[in-house]
């Protein structure tokens, strides 16, 4: 068995405008103190880092470790969550989703499914160059607007939207199986890859594709009553990533799983900070050890009640706590009585 790493922290939802959350090496000193001691970098804020130059320049690559490396803090995965969800985007949600791309690309699907298309490319030359073998991103979703089959969905519709999302997703994966780097998508709402069945149906698509593999985040499984533990036993070899993000579900008579369009603090279902919501992390951590998970544990904070900076303060001896240093001894070694193939066949009864 292996030994989980961490803790470490998703910087995507800090970095900001204001020190000490404005450059890499300002939100390095504050993570690195808090006790942090790695981070996954969200590519597209160039706050602290350069995508393009970092899959073509090897020196950049050496200065972002070199600055982590002076707080204790290593490069953990790096992040294209925004950039994957352009890979393929339903028209009903382009006004919404151009706010992720550049503004040179906006109010143009084509040429914005290019820039998003160039950016994982990008993403996957840049994680060779900096030593990852692991990458966060977004499915991206043709078919959500159709996730409850009502109206009754034509035939045919969920199958051809599977088959054009790994058309576009297989060029990307074939990058990224040259640079030696795993694609661990989030399993997420909002995403065609929202759950098990429909992550086998992207699998089967993309001719089960060594390079398509799976962030965990427990969180949204929770959210939709999905058996969070049992997914570990089902998906085990393909779970190359680890978000520790906690949420809790208190329906009520008036609201379950859909939230009937309340704000966060609202809903039945919702995020909260690490402790605070229902999430089973020490079955989870269990569970991962267990199955030899050597990745890291990545606390990605989202709470609709909490402050950032305490869940991140809080979160570093949450996950200390959860860390299970395995085992190389058996607890009954002391009764061991060594191998003696003779004594076996005499125990069985066998001449």
């Amino acid at each position: 068995m292996k030994t989980i790493k961490g803790p470490a922290l998703f910087l995507a939802q800090f970095v900001s405008d204001e020190a000490p959350f404005n450059s890499l090496e300002n939100i390095a000193r504050w993570a690195g103190g808090l006790g942090y001691k790695g981070v996954q970098i969200p590519s597209w804020d160039g706050r602290v880092f350069d995508l393009e130059r970092a899959a073509s320049d090897l020196r950049y690559c050496a200065q972002v470790q070199a600055t982590l490396a002076e707080h204790g803090l290593v490069i953990t995965e790096l992040s294209t969550h925004l950039q994957g969800q352009l890979v393929a985007v339903h028209p009903a949600y382009d006004q919404m989703f151009d706010g992720f791309a550049p503004e040179s690309v906006r109010n143009n699907p084509v040429a914005r499914q290019e820039w998003a298309v160039q950016q994982m490319l990008w993403a996957a030359r840049a994680s060779k160059n900096l030593g990852l073998t692991q990458h966060a991103s977004f499915s991206g979703a043709l078919l959500w607007p159709f996730m409850y089959p009502w109206p009754q969905r034509p035939a045919g519709l969920v199958e051809m939207g599977f088959e054009e999302l790994a058309a576009r997703w297989l060029p990307i994966l074939d990058e990224f199986d040259r640079c030696g780097v795993d694609v661990c998508y989030e399993i997420h709402p909002g995403e065609d890859l929202h759950d098990g069945v429909t992550f086998d149906k992207f699998l089967a698509a993309t001719n089960n594709h060594p390079r398509v593999n799976i962030l965990y985040d427990p969180s949204h499984f929770l959210l939709q009553q999905l058996d969070y533990l049992a997914f570990i036993d089902i998906y085990r070899d393909r779970i190359k990533m680890f978000h520790v993000k906690d949420a809790e579900f208190n329906p009520t008579g008036r609201q379950g799983v859909y939230g009937g369009y309340s704000s966060w603090t609202e809903r039945a279902a919702r995020f909260r900070s690490l402790g605070d919501g229902q999430v089973d992390f020490k079955g989870i951590f269990s569970k991962l050890s267990q199955y030899d998970f050597d990745g890291w544990a990545v606390i990605e904070w989202e709470c609709c009640l909490k402050h950032p900076q305490q869940g991140a303060e809080q979160g570093v001896d949450f996950v200390n706590q959860h860390i299970i240093q395995v085992t190389d001894k058996a607890f009954d070694d002391f009764a061991d009585s060594g191998v003696d193939q003779l004594a076996n066949r005499k125990t069985l009864g066998l001449n």
